[in-house]
């Protein structure tokens, strides 16, 4: 079976191990570093608590607005690797207005949001609202960190089954899975019980699932499969390929949806009716072409830390100006699919995309440098 994306990083980090470039590092040879990953910049490491301190000092501490020369090296970072695309399409725009901007480190939403909201990280290109609100609510909300702009808009996601069941069983929501023959039908281990694979520790996604399965009562019914979700993932290709009844949550944008796709070989399940954690609004709106997918239509934001705002108006007012269509990002993570899946690949799938699309990129420089 073909290695999944999640394989090529290491999870689990602590706002204590926000990865660096390690050949940015002035004081390295003293400095205590976990390697991490290896990637376009040389290393990309991870460093002790005992180096944040010393990075504030060298690029944290601005109180004014800068001037070009003085802009600071800058650190992004995303969730998963399928997200370093239009990371890297905001890097280069970041470079061509002279930043220097570092590898991204790939760390869990929840930590992520801790790390921007300490300083720890700058930014990143993949806060979904309202998916991450609680998130950005736990570490100080707006206090400390800011939307600066829609990058993606209308990212969908719900559960979906293969097709062939939803048609013979006439499936089409998930509160069907309350009866005990339907639900062993995608039955995986042994027990009866539907397995569902969703999303792990760390992710927001992984709150609603369990919210739904307390109040849609599927808990003596459903087990939500929550480890290795691009792992998982793998298996439910295999066993849909195989003819095999499949159940699961996803997401756009995102390659799955490209292999499976609504409509041909599995089909999106309604649920009964709206209910989020109290994190939502009571007016989110969760449902897409006539269909009540149960989870929040979400825009992806830019969010970055206050201060950094603050210092940088000109960083600001291109995060303001980049929007990149959904589908780019489709087309994209299949090629990771596919094989093209290291950070030097993406690099150039990001380079090969602002080339074949050099106007619109130009404009958010253009837009951008009105604040210099």
């Amino acid at each position: 079976m073909k290695k999944s994306l999640q394989e090529h990083t290491v999870k689990e980090h602590t706002v204590k191990d926000i990865t660096r470039s390690y050949n940015a590092l002035p004081f390295k040879e003293n400095s205590s570093l976990l390697l991490k990953q290896g990637t376009k910049a040389g290393f990309q490491i991870g460093l002790s608590v005992s180096l944040l301190s010393c990075l504030s000092l060298l690029i944290g501490c601005q109180q004014d607005p800068i001037t070009a020369a003085q802009r600071p090296l800058v650190r992004p970072a995303y969730g998963t690797l399928e997200e370093l695309f239009q990371t890297e399409i905001v890097s280069i725009g970041l470079e061509t207005l002279g930043y220097t901007v570092l590898s991204g480190s790939e760390i869990e939403y929840d930590t992520l949001h801790e790390a921007i909201a300490k300083g720890y990280v700058d930014y990143t290109t993949v806060h979904w609202n309202p998916l991450h609100q609680k998130f950005l609510d736990d570490n100080g909300g707006n206090t400390n960190m800011v939307s600066a702009g829609t990058l993606v808009k209308d990212a969908i996601q719900g559960y979906s089954i293969d097709r062939a069941t939803a048609q013979q069983y006439a499936i089409t929501n998930l509160e069907q899975l309350k009866d005990p023959q339907i639900a062993a039908l995608f039955d995986t281990d042994g027990n009866n019980k539907a397995n569902l694979v969703g999303c792990p520790p760390g992710w927001g996604c992984r709150e609603v699932i369990e919210h739904h399965l307390d109040v849609y009562g599927l808990r003596d019914t459903v087990d939500h499969d929550n480890n290795n979700y691009f792992g998982l993932i793998d298996r439910v290709i295999a066993d849909q390929t195989a003819g095999n009844p499949v159940l699961y949550y996803t997401w756009t944008p995102m390659w799955v949806s490209n292999i499976l796709t609504p409509g041909d070989q599995v089909e999106w399940l309604e649920v009964p009716y709206t209910s989020l954690p109290s994190a939502y609004a009571d007016d989110t709106s969760t449902t897409v072409n006539g269909k009540n997918l149960g989870f929040a239509v979400n825009q992806i934001e830019i969010l970055a830390n206050k201060e950094f705002l603050i210092n940088n108006p000109i960083a600001k007012s291109f995060f303001e100006a980049v929007e990149i269509p959904i589908e780019a990002i489709n087309i994209q993570n299949q090629k990771m699919r596919a094989g093209q899946n290291t950070p030097v690949a993406v690099r150039k799938h990001a380079e090969a995309w602002i080339e074949e699309n050099q106007a619109l990129f130009d404009s958010w420089i253009a837009a951008s440098q009105t604040d210099q």
